[in-house]
């Protein structure tokens, strides 16, 4: 497979968090934000003993009359309802004489977090970044790379197990190293965990039990790869700041420094949720072009039990999450206009509040052979998954690594 001669342009989100609303949230929010997160102790960004619904911070719905008045159990289900998943990605591809849809398994959500969340998360992960430059977190759980080449330098931190990118200084090959610790997961990570489990983003049966952040200056890149298996499937990445391209394919091609072609691209708006699963995450590879500006991602992940760390000790408060049942289906209800809309009708004021601050581009896949560069039109900013290590260290008796047509 070659990336042909057409190209794919990736719709851009303008003024990424003028359009979420970031800009237009009160002040003394963002103030109170990031004054909680000072005064967090080592732990560090919140507790975990809020509800699904709280992830460290207050709800937009309680900033209107209408919605101070709701329970909270109430604006839960309004902004479940609101959350859009994308699960039909498909594109054929022949693999070991077959044609397979290389993208089973992939899932897209929109919605999950809003922008007032996303912007403590954000402020979090700075928060780490500072104290990991202090030299105030565990040695293998920051690690920040001299800047020697274009799509170099990606900024990591590591939460719940030490990930080994390569063959070290001491021989050990790439996967965990059960013999290293690094932080645990910090608590406002765990609400995110929580609230995709509870959101029916995540399966009850794969909580994650530890994540990477990366932090993303532009040319960054991910090169092609297949996560390693010594993280069960599925897993997710979280988009922050810019919107995101992913390429798939089977035979990802790189084109130079942070220039890779493939035969699909998809789009990760601000604030979605990617799903791996099936044949995405283990016959199809991933990777991302270099980013022309600024990005953050988290991607969580369960390790399999023969790989946890010889020190792990299992988090009571990420045991036993389950999903909230979904809310009544939605009726159509006329609006002002005489436009017809299908929402839950008793809160149709509150959930058109939400509509304009929720991200609505759960959008397409494009198939056609692609070539991404830095100066390409298809713009992407810093994405989620790290390079983590070749499918080819997978044991081959998986179920995972069968082809799903």
């Amino acid at each position: 497979m070659s990336g042909g001669n057409s190209s794919v342009s990736g719709d851009h989100l303008s003024g990424t968090f003028n359009r979420l609303g970031v800009g237009r949230s009160p002040a003394w929010r963002g103030q109170q934000a990031r004054r909680q997160i000072r005064s967090v102790p080592e732990g560090g960004c919140g507790t975990a003993d809020k509800s699904p619904g709280e992830v460290g911070c207050e709800e937009e719905g309680k900033s209107s009359k209408q919605g101070a008045t709701l329970p909270r159990e109430q604006r839960e289900s309004i902004r479940l309802s609101l959350v859009k998943r994308k699960k039909d990605f498909k594109h054929m591809e022949k693999v070991n004489g077959r044609w397979i849809n290389v993208l089973e398994g992939l899932e897209l959500h929109t919605g999950v977090f809003s922008a007032v969340e996303q912007r403590r998360i954000v402020d979090c992960i700075y928060d780490f970044q500072e104290k990991g430059r202090k030299g105030m977190l565990r040695e293998r759980t920051y690690s920040e790379p001299r800047k020697w080449m274009r799509g170099k330098g990606r900024v990591t931190i590591q939460f719940g197990c030490c990930y080994n990118y390569a063959v070290d200084k001491h021989g050990n090959p790439p996967g965990i190293i059960r013999d290293e610790e690094v932080d645990p997961i910090p608590p406002l990570l765990k609400l995110m965990i929580k609230r995709m489990v509870a959101w029916h983003v995540l399966p009850p049966t794969c909580i994650p039990n530890s994540c990477i952040v990366n932090i993303y200056d532009e040319d960054d890149c991910i090169p092609p790869h297949i996560d390693h298996h010594d993280f069960v499937r599925p897993f997710c990445t979280v988009s922050f700041l810019s919107e995101c391209g992913i390429l798939f394919g089977t035979e990802l091609k790189v084109l130079g420094p942070g220039e890779f072609s493939g035969s699909s691209a998809i789009p990760l708006p601000v604030g979605s949720v990617l799903i791996l699963n099936g044949n995405a995450a283990d016959v199809a590879k991933h990777c991302v072009p270099a980013v022309p500006s600024k990005r953050i991602s988290i991607t969580f992940r369960k390790m399999d039990d023969s790989k946890l760390p010889y020190k792990f000790s299992t988090d009571p408060d990420l045991q036993n999450l389950q999903p909230l049942w979904y809310p009544p289906k939605a009726v159509p209800v006329e609006q002002n206009q005489g436009q017809s809309s299908s929402i839950p009708a008793a809160h149709n004021l509150e959930i058109h509040k939400h509509q304009t601050n929720q991200n609505p581009d759960v959008h397409r896949v494009h198939s056609n052979p692609i070539k991404s560069t830095i100066d390409s039109p298809f713009k992407i900013h810093r994405d989620d998954f790290p390079p983590l290590g070749s499918g080819s260290s997978a044991r081959p008796n998986r179920t995972t690594r069968s082809f799903r047509q």
